[in-house]
């Protein structure tokens, strides 16, 4: 973790994607480590599930189940693979990952880039792991039918993943925002409900949604989510809008990440907060890189975070400092767990 801030330049004189496959190879070659003892006050219980503190990888870093044993030796309480998709695909052209280092951002059109749910599924079996993995799932860009491509992900991977997130909102797939509309959320949904009515195992299930909601959207799919059993909602992925930036590569097409997500996503999260039923669960995403941001988050209303881009910049040592804060913050409003603190 030390070394970080060492070899940061040498990964930076890459592009993006060669940097993260070199990353990803780097980890592949360490062992599983044991995180450190939890801090009681940071175990939280989601959906059912007992997380040994709130602070979670977001899907997209480890797409292929490569390195989620690494990932959660480094103090993760819990790490999100994918997007996995049915088949295999190689995603959009290249260059896809943009490095937006003066904004503490990033850009990606990366398409859902994966080897496909088989392969994960074998690495998910074969590894054991001290900790939840949860499994992010997508549509192929050529499926003729995606919410069978969704249904199939929920056949395939119960039996390997602490939960199950249902993607239907990158910006990088043509037309799969669409599925965040109510005609097509229902009937995404009530299949949904079906394949998981039809497995002898269940988890919960999340929706992940975007960011770029209009007035009436966030109420819509909060209802209909929470009317279809879904257990709850990671809010948010990242955003087609282009606030002030001022890296070179602000022009790129794609979804942007990054510090210039926050407060976006945390507005989408208290959105909402106040239009999920009480209890309901939320999961915050969007610009997290300090104690302080994952403190808003669920001040705002999330049960548990997630980041990734802040690692880019800050390294796995970021994962420490998050939670250290994340505790001091909680001792010093006066709450005893992290269940009180959430949307207080």
């Amino acid at each position: 973790m030390a070394l970080y801030p060492l070899l940061r330049p040498f990964a930076f004189a890459l592009d993006a994607e060669r940097a993260h496959r070199a990353t990803i190879g780097a980890l592949k070659l360490l062992p599983a480590g044991r995180p450190a003892a939890p801090d009681p006050i940071l175990s939280v219980q989601v959906a059912g599930l007992d997380f040994p503190n709130p602070v979670g990888l977001a899907a997209g870093f480890d797409k292929d189940a490569e390195v989620f044993r690494q990932m959660l030796g480094f103090g993760f309480g819990f790490v999100e693979v994918g997007t996995l998709t049915p088949l295999p695909q190689s995603g959009n052209p290249k260059p896809r990952l943009f490095r937006l280092a003066e904004d503490r951002a990033a850009i990606n059109r990366l398409g859902f880039n994966n080897d496909g749910q088989s392969a994960a599924l074998t690495r998910l079996r074969a590894h054991r792991r001290r900790g939840l993995v949860g499994v992010n799932i997508g549509a192929n860009k050529d499926s003729a039918d995606r919410i069978a491509d969704y249904s199939a992900g929920i056949a395939a991977m119960t039996g390997v993943a602490d939960y199950l997130t249902v993607n239907i909102s990158s910006p990088n797939t043509p037309g799969l925002r669409t599925l965040q509309t109510k005609a097509a959320l229902e009937e995404l949904l009530g299949r949904l409900a079906d394949a998981r009515q039809a497995l002898a195992g269940n988890v919960p299930v999340f929706l992940k949604v975007a960011p770029d909601l209009e007035d009436g959207e966030v109420e819509t799919i909060a209802a209909t989510t929470a009317t279809h059993g879904l257990d709850g909602i990671i809010v948010s992925n990242t955003t087609v809008s282009r606030p002030d930036l001022a890296s070179a590569h602000r022009g790129e097409t794609g979804g942007l990440s990054g510090k210039p997500l926050l407060d976006l996503s945390t507005l989408a999260l208290r959105r909402f907060r106040a239009a999920a039923p009480d209890g309901f669960t939320l999961i915050g995403a969007g610009g997290i890189a300090s104690g302080s941001d994952a403190y808003a988050k669920i001040r705002a209303g999330a049960c548990a975070v997630q980041l990734y881009s802040g690692l880019v910049f800050e390294g796995p040592g970021l994962i420490r400092r998050i939670k250290r804060d994340l505790a001091a913050r909680l001792k010093s409003d006066g709450f005893t767990t992290v269940t009180e603190a959430i949307g207080a």
